[in-house]
């Protein structure tokens, strides 16, 4: 998982609440086990219009977006079903950062196992940025986990809470498999040691 501290990028509004995750990737995606390749079925029902084709005026074929890293969305993102997919199409996607005013509690911590960042703002706050991502052209913002801060050019400030054991691991740009491998020479002395004492290779008389 790839560390991240400060992230300056532009901002995508996505002005919806309670966006859940069937919406995020649909269900017909899942049949796939990697988690790359997600990316091009984020959000893949609101991307066509009536006739199947692309919408430009949905925030994600919008030009304007093209570089997005950081999302800003409605209350309650991410709700629905449990789907770890939903944190692998944003991220293949290209969105290092959601902000929004409430996260559901599974994506969230989902989220957070595949190095993307979930800031919660209130809801004013989220409707300044959402606002200024709509009017401004090419509208940055940059978010800070080290300070736990958003920050924009145009005077926006926020403070935001964070768990400290998820910062860390986003910090260090650990999952669990990073985790478990910082123990990696705890984990083979103890085989060693369990192998030397013959716990399982033992026969049974």
């Amino acid at each position: 998982m790839e560390p991240i501290r400060t992230l300056t990028a532009i901002a995508a509004p996505l002005d919806r609440a309670n966006v859940d995750t069937d919406q995020i990737i649909p269900k017909q995606f899942l049949k796939r086990i990697e988690r790359s390749g997600y990316g091009e079925f984020l959000f893949f029902d609101w991307r066509k219009t009536a006739t199947g084709e692309q919408d430009p005026t949905f925030v994600v074929n919008d030009p304007r977006y093209k570089d997005a890293k950081i999302l800003v969305a409605g209350k309650n993102f991410g709700c629905g079903s449990s789907r770890e997919h939903a944190a692998w199409a944003l991220s293949d996607f290209g969105f290092r950062c959601v902000i929004a005013p409430t996260f559901a509690d599974i994506f969230f911590s989902n989220a957070g196992k595949n190095g993307i960042v979930l800031v919660r703002l209130p809801e004013e706050q989220v409707a300044t940025l959402l606002e200024n991502a709509q009017k401004i052209p090419g509208y940055q913002l940059t978010v800070s986990l080290e300070d736990q801060t958003v920050t924009d050019a145009q005077g926006f400030n926020a403070s935001f809470e964070f768990d400290a054991f998820r910062k860390f691991c986003l910090l260090e740009g650990l999952d669990d498999i990073g985790l478990t491998l910082r123990h990696a020479a705890a984990l083979d002395a103890f085989e060693a040691k369990h192998n030397e004492a013959g716990w399982l290779t033992a026969k049974n008389n």
